[in-house]
């Protein structure tokens, strides 16, 4: 009898890819140049783009939709006829910072409707450690009326995607995988070897595949916390982070993050499933917890040393207007969600300052739809610049550049990230 694993290869079976964001389409056209593939998505909106060979995510090109034996469908009944489902939809979280499980839960829903005996489903949503055996097995059990394990198999592998990052792709990093027993972890590696270039590493457990998914972003939550917080230290006492990160870098085991805004999906989500997850165990987490409050409060921070630094120059808060450079979560990108460059903006409105908002990235509708906050085209008449994400677009600008942004000889620029240290010599400069 042929394994799922050859029946795939053969194209006598479809796999499909449940939820077609920046994670699920890369993976589903990577596996349409090998095998027979249904795109599922529940906006249609964003199939009819697909349709024509478009990323509504704008980080594919045209190109790598052609020669892709897929389906592009909102319509549960093309899934019907599928053997091996991904499951690739967002994790987010509550305005409570809780796991906010409903679109994993609804994935599992439609996938339990056309769930069969002998097919398979792998999760690749970022969850805590039990999740998917607690949270999504029963929903596919309820919905399908099958038995896990005696009647579907069920595995999970972790997406690795960095938005904006065409060096670490599917092809050429790592993927763990884990399945239910060792017929399935066979059968989910196997598969995914199809498309990943550099192998897969076999977890011991489903479970051990979602903390080691987990950990990998907490970690470097934690460690740009430690920045973070080492920099608002260094601000009081009239030092430049920058320079001091320099000078400890010398040292052949110094780590080399940098200050910043922590947003995201990933990184300002991902520590919060572990904690609420840990705290379900009887723990509560100290490192974690202390990281994700330093993190969250940088945007209120920056914001508030610009008004300090306003007022230092004499000028009326009330009347001061701030331009704001970047708006999505990280550079070169169009993702806006969970933004921090938001938490800046929300601060100055609470002293009555007036805020522009540039981006040549970022689309002004969505983010009017998404924080009530559209762009502006205009760039001068102001008492302050913050270059708050470090676009392409941005790093050739000059400090002549910058004082033509400004209403006097008195502005104040605000350099996030520092990457203009050392390049402006005239204007108030302040960074991280």
């Amino acid at each position: 009898m042929k394994t799922i694993y050859d029946r795939l290869l053969a194209k006598e079976s479809k796999l499909a890819v449940v939820g077609l964001g920046y994670v699920g389409l890369p993976i589903a056209l990577e596996f349409a140049k090998k095998i027979k593939v249904v795109g599922f998505d529940i906006n249609q909106a964003r199939v009819d783009l697909m349709k024509q060979g478009i990323d509504p995510s704008n980080e594919l090109d045209k190109s790598v939709f052609e020669n892709s034996d897929i389906t592009f469908t909102a319509d549960i009944e093309d899934l019907r006829d599928v053997n091996f489902f991904i499951v690739a939809v967002p994790t987010p979280i509550d305005d409570s910072n809780l796991p906010d499980l409903k679109p994993l839960l609804g994935a599992s829903k439609t996938v339990g409707k056309v769930l069969k005996k002998g097919d398979y489903v792998v999760f690749e949503s970022t969850v805590y450690p039990g999740c998917t055996e607690e949270d999504c097995i029963p929903v596919l059990e309820n919905e399908s009326g099958l038995k896990f394990r005696e009647d579907f198999k069920v595995g999970y592998s972790p997406e690795r995607i960095n938005p904006g990052d065409k060096q670490h792709t599917l092809q050429n990093v790592v993927k763990v995988v884990s399945g239910c027993d060792d017929e399935s972890l066979e059968q989910v590696a196997k598969t995914y070897e199809l498309v990943v270039g550099a192998g897969v590493h076999r977890a011991s457990s489903i479970k051990v595949a979602e903390a080691a998914k987990i950990i990998e972003n907490t970690q470097r939550d934690v460690n740009i916390a430690l920045i973070n917080e080492l920099s608002i230290i260094f601000n009081r006492l009239g030092i430049n982070t920058f320079d001091v990160l320099e000078a400890a870098g010398t040292k052949w085991n110094f780590l080399p993050f940098r200050p910043g805004l922590v947003g995201g999906h990933c990184i300002g989500v991902d520590p919060y499933y572990l904690t609420h997850k840990a705290q379900q165990a009887g723990y509560h987490s100290k490192v974690i917890t202390s990281g994700r409050y330093v993190n969250d409060s940088m945007g209120f921070y920056i914001a508030k040393q610009t008004v300090k630094k306003i007022l230092a120059k004499g000028k009326n808060i009330q009347n001061a207007k701030v331009l704001i450079m970047g708006a999505t979560f990280k550079e070169d990108v169009s993702d806006i969600r969970n933004s921090k460059v938001i938490d800046i903006i929300k601060e100055l409105h609470s002293f009555q300052v007036k805020v522009d908002l540039i981006d040549p990235h970022a689309s002004s509708s969505e983010m009017e739809h998404e924080y009530g906050i559209g762009l502006t085209q205009s760039t001068n008449d102001y008492d302050a610049v913050i270059v708050a994400v470090n676009h392409k677009e941005y790093l050739n600008l000059t400090e002549s550049d910058f004082q033509k942004m400004f209403n006097d000889d008195k502005g104040i620029f605000v350099d996030v990230k520092g990457i203009y240290k050392g390049k402006i010599k005239n204007i108030e400069y302040w960074s991280l």
